[in-house]
């Protein structure tokens, strides 16, 4: 990804910010996954039929709440960009398993059983850590005073040294990890979490929830709330400072990976890409806008429609080196 950045740095060329993180999320998550990254046309291959299956995900399906009205799905065409999305990412991993399954010298025993879940495991890692990334740039982006502060912290902790960030170093980044939560507060990749169901009759609020109620949780609409949070249409990372509260489900204020037993298993994993990406952002270069403009006006800040909620125009930026040598 860096170097991706610096031969646009070098032509002088913007960088498409949102492309990078969707190829880098990729990547990290093939090569997890995988073994390997499946960049150029193999992360195409994966990345389209992905997204749009996130973004039919995310739609309103008429079938499913006046079941005679279904059809409505065929007319519209939204079954048919379901089904040739899904062979698609069948067709993917196909060829990754044709590669386990020719190369002798592997020993593992690969499989990917053709099952909706192994879709959501790729889409919420990838999609969401990318969403993530993009709006932290963009508030910096549009709050120059915040990506100051956060460029001076993480170029005081990692120095003169010309090396890898590691996750050692995160430790010592205090506000980086307080812009993370912010972005987390202010724009949850999943607004809507993963539906539930009530296991019992109970009553809430005075109404009568009966046993078996799918439940849909609005995180994003908990982030907002005027009850919780001062100023909470404010991009303010000092909020959380002095705060005690954290984002892995134990305060419900803020809660975008979920909360309990059937909270994200991948708060972890997805916290420390956020973190290291930003860190070797900031680190390594200064950022604007193209066109100049600084403040909350510098950038649109129209969100997609879909499962996971990203921004609508893609997130384009100047970068330009901030250290001399760049030896990785």
């Amino acid at each position: 990804m860096m170097e991706k950045i610096r031969q646009c740095c070098s032509s002088l060329m913007p960088v498409n910010l949102t492309d990078l993180f969707s190829t880098l999320t990729n990547d990290i998550v093939c090569r997890v996954a995988l073994g390997k990254r499946y960049s150029g046309e193999g992360g195409i291959k994966l990345r389209e039929p992905l997204n749009e299956m996130l973004e039919l995900l995310g739609a309103s399906v008429i079938g499913d709440f006046i079941p005679w009205l279904d059809l409505l799905g065929r007319v519209n065409g939204m079954y048919g960009r379901a089904e040739r999305a899904a062979k698609q990412i069948d067709e993917f991993f196909d060829e990754v398993v044709g590669t386990f399954s020719n190369n002798l010298s592997n020993k593992l025993f690969f499989s990917i059983p053709s099952d909706p879940f192994n879709i959501d495991m790729f889409s919420a890692s990838t999609e969401t850590t990318s969403s993530v990334l993009g709006w932290a740039m963009t508030e910096l982006l549009r709050h120059p005073n915040v990506m100051q502060k956060l460029q001076d912290e993480v170029r005081n902790v990692i120095g003169d040294r010309i090396t890898h960030i590691n996750e050692e170093d995160l430790c010592s980044m205090h506000y980086l990890k307080v812009v993370v939560k912010e972005t987390l507060r202010l724009h949850p990749p999943v607004p809507l979490l993963v539906p539930r169901e009530s296991m019992q009759d109970t009553k809430v609020m005075g109404y009568d929830i009966a046993s078996g109620t799918q439940i849909i949780v609005n995180a994003w609409a908990i982030a907002r709330d005027p009850l919780y949070w001062d100023q909470p249409l404010e991009f303010k990372p000092e909020r959380f400072l002095n705060s005690s509260i954290d984002i892995k489900g134990h305060d419900f204020q803020v809660i975008p990976f979920g909360a309990g037993r059937r909270g994200c298993p991948g708060i972890t994993f997805a916290l420390v890409v956020n973190e290291l990406v930003l860190a070797y952002l900031v680190h390594q270069f200064n950022w604007t806008v193209p066109d100049g403009v600084v403040g909350d006006q510098a950038l649109d800040m129209t969100e997609s429609t879909g499962l996971s909620i990203h921004k609508k125009i893609p997130l384009v930026a100047v970068a330009s080196p901030s250290i001399s040598k760049m030896n990785y």
